[in-house]
């Protein structure tokens, strides 16, 4: 099933998919802030096996990733790879790089 808004994945497939077990050492706060029609922010407290997902804007995230809304749903699809989006300018991270490589283990990236 393809995922169609970023909300729909945040609130409903990605709690539904979170594997515990792959989130093993991370502890971690990641902002998302996606842009555009389907866009919103959200953030998302990954610490001892668990995941939280919070609508808005936290005030010290580990990372910080920046993206438009179709090129994120289109990630999620499997229609372009986070590597790519990274290296076409799509996708735009601050802070921690080595947590935003283990997001991609999430299935968040």
């Amino acid at each position: 099933m393809d995922v169609k808004t970023p909300k729909e994945f945040f609130e409903k497939v990605l709690p539904a998919k979170f594997d515990p077990n792959k989130a093993a050492g991370i502890d971690a706060v990641v902002q998302l802030n996606i842009t555009g029609d389907n866009g919103g922010d959200w953030y998302l407290t990954i610490k001892d096996k668990k995941l939280d997902v919070k609508t808005g804007n936290h005030q010290n995230p580990t990372i910080s990733v920046k993206m438009k809304d179709t090129d994120y749903v289109d990630m999620l699809n499997g229609k372009m790879t986070g590597d790519k989006a990274y290296m076409t300018g799509k996708l735009r991270f601050k802070g921690n790089i080595s947590v935003g490589m283990k997001l991609k283990g999430l299935g968040i990236m």
